[in-house]
């Protein structure tokens, strides 16, 4: 999607478009750093 909005952003040099880029690629980055804050979570020991 990002490579869309770039594709058509450096086609038009509509400053909306590329400011959808740079939201779409904040989102991608958020979306990424959620994920591998997940996967590095360790489980509690619970055992008494």
């Amino acid at each position: 999607m990002i490579d869309l909005t770039w594709k058509l952003f450096s086609q038009t040099g509509n400053i909306e478009t590329y400011l959808i880029m740079k939201e779409l690629e904040n989102e991608q980055s958020l979306y990424e750093s959620q994920q591998q804050d997940e996967t590095n979570e360790t489980p509690m020991d619970t055992r008494l």
